[in-house]
């Protein structure tokens, strides 16, 4: 049977994570995920999802953060030109040493998933001709991220906002960029090259593209009392509001509703995030006027953009962001993938010439 671009074929049978777009439902291991993330970190729930448990007794998420001599090299000599996913790539890839190939796969993705931000910091610090930030040990991985980035600590209500936006996309199915990982790890490859072909498929702008949509509307809205009216223009030139309607959610993206109690949660802290959550209740009645019956739902990129914006994240950085948080879902799905092997071989049908 012919399914373009397998939509809706079942290649993989996982205990990682599961979406149900009808009832608006994402499970890490079987749980739901607004139980699953409270009063959790980074490290915590990178754990659950590698190995179902979220005590982290690992010092490698510290160790990660020193990256190997040979890799910091290359990083310094790559063209500044290149886009910052080009330059994870490579740098990934040269991990693939024997050394660290000797390692256990979960040693591997937990060194690796220290490793990214700062692959990214280092790198997007060089294009700015400015040196490298040495890692702090005594922050946690999403605020020594942010450190990595400027030198300059991070307020807690950035650092919490980015840490709740990393957790609610760890994982979400066998999406695109982890279909990409199985299939490389299937081949009996290794971690770092299922990481790079995960890598160069969030790249494309249909997976992981950046939500500069949002951010443009972000922009155009400026303050609450324009929100209004910049929506109203829109909706009467027949332009899509970006930030509302999923290929996959039916009803509210439960990742979405968790961004929005974390901007809640810290109204007042950020005039960004204020306006982010201010904003969404006006456009959803909007949509509903002028579009009846078409159940609109606020997206997870509606506040990913707004707490982009809160954290004065460069736009090029969104998607490396994005996959510092998604190499967890990567590594866990490439490992699962190696418990009970078999290459992904699907067929084709010949429509050219006899």
């Amino acid at each position: 049977m012919f399914k373009r671009g397998l939509k809706d074929v079942v290649a993989v049978h996982t205990k990682i994570a599961s979406v149900d777009g009808e009832k608006g439902e994402l499970r890490y291991r079987g749980e739901l995920v607004d139980k699953v993330i409270p009063n959790t970190s980074f490290e915590e729930l990178s754990t659950y999802l590698w190995t179902g448990s979220k005590e982290v007794i690992s010092p490698l998420f510290i160790k990660g953060r020193i990256l190997p001599q040979h890799v910091h090299n290359l990083l310094q000599t790559l063209p500044n030109d290149l886009q910052v996913m080009d330059a994870m790539k490579a740098a990934i890839a040269v991990f693939g040493t024997k050394s660290f190939l000797s390692k256990s796969n979960d040693e591997q993705s937990i060194l690796l998933t220290a490793a990214l931000p700062v692959i990214i910091a280092t790198f997007y610090r060089k294009q700015q001709g400015l040196h490298p930030i040495e890692s702090r040990d005594d922050l946690g991985h999403t605020e020594n991220f942010l450190y990595l980035l400027t030198g300059i600590s991070p307020t807690p209500a950035q650092v919490e906002a980015l840490e709740t936006y990393l957790l609610v996309t760890m994982e979400h199915g066998l999406n695109a960029s982890t279909f990409a990982a199985r299939v490389t790890i299937s081949t009996e490859s290794d971690i770092p090259s299922a990481i790079v072909s995960a890598l160069g498929t969030m790249k494309g702008p249909l997976h992981g593209g950046a939500p500069s949509g949002v951010l443009n509307l972000l922009d155009d809205m400026k303050s609450p009392e324009h929100v209004r009216s910049v929506i109203e223009g829109r909706l009467a030139k027949g332009e899509r509001i970006m930030g509302f309607g999923h290929r996959i959610y039916k009803t509210e993206d439960p990742r979405s509703i968790l961004l929005r109690e974390k901007c809640l949660a810290l109204q007042g802290e950020d005039a960004w995030l204020d306006l982010a959550t201010y904003a969404e209740k006006e456009i959803i009645q909007l949509l509903n006027e002028h579009k009846p019956g078409r159940k609109l739902y606020t997206n997870v990129e509606f506040y990913a953009a707004a707490i982009m914006r809160a954290i004065n994240l460069d736009p090029a950085l969104f998607t490396p962001t994005f996959s510092v948080a998604r190499i967890v879902g990567w590594t866990a799905h490439a490992m699962e993938q190696v418990e009970d092997n078999t290459i992904f071989r699907p067929q084709s049908v010949y429509i050219g010439k006899n």
